[in-house]
């Protein structure tokens, strides 16, 4: 009787997500650009109502047009990735069908809010994207993507003197509300922060190997509590609520 597969079996799944304009194609650009000669690469794209983040992924040449596949969401692109995975995980297994072995897939996230992170039965690990420009304070504000995903980046630090972002404050502050995961200052023009992100990426894709890679959830939402006095606390894992009434 054949095994059954396990995830190390198939490639590695990494969601990059992050508010609009923050650099999240780019990233993923880079990333086939420094890891396309060693690494057999795939990437999903999210939009609303287009494949124009698929579309400059391909006038890139960063991979064979054909491994780049675009969902279109016609919703808010954080249902498509948490709430909803249907459509992605079924261009994921595509992917990984038409052009297997693959070692790696992006899913790439349409830009969307603090709050959004994907679902960890579409993705293994997750990067969240903010940038200087976005402002000094965004990774005090939180959020589960800032605070809870596998990777914060920081990114465009080159443009922090333009904008009047002190990026070494950023990212203290993103570590300090990190609780220990790795933030990364990136700017394409520095060559450490670019081997750091690979490097990240290399040991993600060593430990799913092994299979001891466990997909995280950085959800979920923050407690809050209504009108009659119950707070909701969700806890890491939970799919229910937990009610403590004061």
């Amino acid at each position: 009787m054949p095994e059954t597969p396990t995830t190390a079996d198939r490639a590695l799944r990494i969601g990059i997500c992050g508010p609009v304009g923050t650099g999240k194609s780019s990233l993923i650009a880079m990333l086939c650009g420094e890891l396309a000669s060693t690494l057999r690469l795939a990437v999903i794209t999210n939009d609303i109502y287009t494949d124009e983040d698929a579309r400059y992924l391909r006038s890139a040449g960063v991979l064979e047009p054909e491994r780049i596949r675009a969902v279109e969401t016609g919703a808010c692109p954080h249902t498509a990735i948490r709430d909803d995975i249907t459509a992605n995980l079924l261009a994921v297994d595509q992917l990984e069908e038409d052009f297997a072995p693959l070692d790696i897939v992006m899913v790439e996230s349409g830009g969307d809010n603090l709050t959004a992170t994907f679902s960890p039965a579409l993705v293994d690990t997750q990067i969240f994207i903010i940038d200087v420009a976005g402002g000094g304070d965004v990774a005090r504000k939180g959020g589960p993507g800032i605070t809870r995903a596998d990777l914060l980046i920081v990114n465009k630090t080159d443009l922090a003197p333009y904008v009047g972002v002190d990026p070494v404050l950023m990212v203290a502050d993103a570590s300090e509300v990190r609780d220990g995961r790795p933030v990364i200052a990136l700017s394409r023009g520095d060559r450490a922060s670019v081997t750091a992100l690979t490097d990240w990426v290399q040991t993600q894709l060593v430990a799913h190997r092994s299979g001891i890679l466990v997909p995280a959830d950085p959800g979920p939402m923050a407690p809050h509590s209504h009108d009659d006095g119950t707070l909701h606390v969700h806890h890491e894992g939970d799919d229910a609520h937990q009610h403590a009434h004061s």
